[in-house]
């Protein structure tokens, strides 16, 4: 029933929002960038919303509870990204007048092949970060209402899919904007509330971790994943069929067993983590297992989040839909705040959630404790309201960042590898989404973090370097971008097929196979560069690079001027720095075309 009151209005919401725009969806440009007339503010609400996925509503939380309190480093990196990119990349990237990050890199350096592995990028990051979204909203109401995960993963695939095929980045907008609200508004209301509910001696608890070593009453664990706890001592436990003993050693549970550890008896281990509250659990750094260096840990994290978010194609191609470069600027100012508003509470749910929902990290679900708190603070009527309407928000989550990420994917796919007109990117949008669905279904037993994370690393060391040395060095040449993505991409996959397919590492190695981004990124800069230095760029790339800074005329301009026109002066405005700087950029040009 609580699935049903949370995710059905939602859902409706969602729909009816997004018929918005329908009547406006005549051309690719309408489907991608709604016509390029989205204010700053909504603009950055849309924003807002669609980063905050579920890595931010329920990841984060549930990383604290897994990992400890370094995990908050999680929500610094990703609200610093914003800053890296309101400096280097917002406004020119609009004014390139390109509608994907695909077309700017063609745009920008004249490279048919850059564009089509721009595209494959695309599809990598989206699919990294789309997977993500589906399993977690499958996970969170299997755990609220008991139905199979597949039922959650479909349910928001086809909502999202048929939002997109009907009203295109219009009705993203809307929705993504609305739901930043929603969210908003359902995060932080819950989370006084369990501030308030839960008494002194939980909230001293929380700032005051002690390690979980004991059941402090008698708790029941659904395990939806199959997980090795490690047994320390003798363990009588209660199970459908009975109480059972265990002796000490490995003990293999499988998906869909349920487990009663009654008050008083020992923690089990868990292979591969830490309990909450332990010495490794307080301390203010990342750690990955039990591999230790947790410095390294915590500058491999940073690196991919901060870096990361100036390369997401979903968050790029929104800052397209801005009227201008300055527009874009403001966006992304404004969304700096609206983050960091928001990423004030996910510490608050997950230091909540290790004194009082600690055995999620035995069952691998530590994801749902955000869901899971009102319950245990109040049985009654007041806890399933609110489970309701956190998991309203949480479901809100899957759906706003899964519409740009899925509208990114339909772009590379049907304007930037096979162009074709707004059936076909409708079409697109359905497909992509089904093979989300199955890429989704085995993947439950990920951590959503570790997914999200993988897919800024592949930024970080992709378009990361693309967008910087694109906007900002003259010399960069095609062989030296698609070099510099190349290499980036090669690194970034080889190191997520190997720490999911290959041979145990340890230390140090480990770390960097698993979080290349320390690595990975300097290689990719330092390829592009190299490659381009043994070139040499077309005549014309110095006047391509300075359209990209050149000030538009007033602030409201809706269409691109031609790079003639606006290296001629006559779309700059009417100041007169604005007409000295023009004059400044046509003796510049006249130089480099002798």
């Amino acid at each position: 029933m609580i699935a049903v009151f949370a995710v059905a209005p939602v859902v409706l919401v969602t729909l009816l929002v997004g018929l918005r725009g329908v009547a406006a969806m005549r051309t690719t440009s309408d489907f991608l960038v709604a016509s390029r007339r989205v204010s700053p503010l909504v603009n950055s609400a849309a924003v807002s919303g669609e980063y905050l996925s579920a890595a931010s509503f329920l990841g984060v939380a549930g990383l604290v509870v897994k990992d400890g309190v370094g995990s908050l480093w999680y929500p610094v990196g990703f609200t610093a990204g914003y800053v890296a990119m309101l400096v280097l990349v917002a406004a020119p990237m609009r004014r390139s007048g390109a509608v994907t990050v695909p077309d700017f890199a063609e745009a920008r350096l004249a490279s048919r092949p850059l564009r089509v592995l721009s595209a494959v990028v695309v599809l990598v990051i989206a699919g990294l970060y789309l997977v993500p979204q589906f399993r977690t909203a499958g996970l969170v109401l299997s755990v609220v209402s008991g139905t199979p995960y597949w039922v959650g993963v479909v349910i928001a695939a086809a909502v999202v899919s048929v939002t997109l095929a009907v009203g295109g980045m219009r009705a993203a907008t809307y929705v993504q904007a609305f739901q930043f609200c929603f969210k908003l508004v359902l995060f932080i209301v819950p989370a006084i509330w369990l501030l308030l509910s839960v008494g002194p001696q939980v909230r001293h608890d929380a700032v005051h971790p002690v390690e979980f070593t004991h059941f402090t009453r008698d708790t029941t664990v659904s395990f939806g994943l199959e997980v090795t706890l490690e047994v320390r001592e003798p363990l009588t436990v209660g199970t459908p069929d009975g109480s059972r003993t265990y002796p000490p050693g490995d003990l293999r549970v499988t998906a869909g067993q349920t487990l009663v550890f009654p008050e008083g008896a020992a923690v089990p281990g868990v292979r591969g983590g830490a309990a909450p509250g332990g010495a490794d659990w307080r301390r203010p750094l990342l750690h990955l297992g039990e591999e230790g260096y947790p410095l390294l840990t915590t500058w491999a994290i940073l690196l991919a989040t901060v870096l990361g978010t100036m390369g997401l194609p979903h968050v790029l191609m929104r800052f397209h839909t801005s009227p201008d470069g300055r527009a874009a600027r403001r966006t992304a100012a404004i969304t700096v705040g609206l983050l960091s508003v928001f990423y004030l509470f996910p510490g608050v749910y997950g230091l909540l959630g290790a004194v009082l929902v600690p055995q999620l990290h035995l069952s691998g679900a530590t994801d749902t404790a955000v869901v899971a708190l009102p319950a245990q603070v109040d049985a009654g009527t007041t806890g399933a309201v609110f489970t309701t309407l956190l998991t309203a928000g949480a479901f809100a989550a899957f759906l706003a960042t899964s519409l740009g990420l899925l509208l990114v994917v339909a772009g590379a796919i049907s304007h930037d590898l096979v162009p074709g007109g707004v059936g076909r990117l409708r079409f697109t949008v359905v497909a992509a989404a089904a093979v989300v669905v199955l890429l989704a279904l085995p993947s439950a037993r990920i951590d959503v973090g570790v997914l999200v994370t993988w897919g800024f690393t592949v930024a970080a060391a992709t378009f990361c370097p693309l967008l910087v040395l694109g906007v900002w060095w003259s010399r960069l040449t095609a062989a030296g971008a698609i070099a510099g993505v190349t290499a980036g991409l090669l690194a970034t996959s080889g190191g997520i097929v190997a720490s999911l397919f290959g041979p145990p590492a340890h230390g140090w190695l480990a770390i960097l196979i698993a979080q290349p981004a320390p690595w990975a990124v300097p290689l990719a800069f330092a390829t592009m560069i190299g490659v381009s230095l043994l070139g040499r760029p077309p005549p014309w790339a110095a006047a391509a690079m300075l359209r990209l800074h050149l000030v538009e005329r007033g602030s409201r301009t809706t269409s691109t001027p031609s790079p003639e026109r606006e290296l001629d002066g006559r779309d700059l405005g009417h100041s007169s720095w604005a007409t000295r700087r023009s004059s400044a950029v046509r003796r510049v040009t006249r130089r480099l075309s002798r």
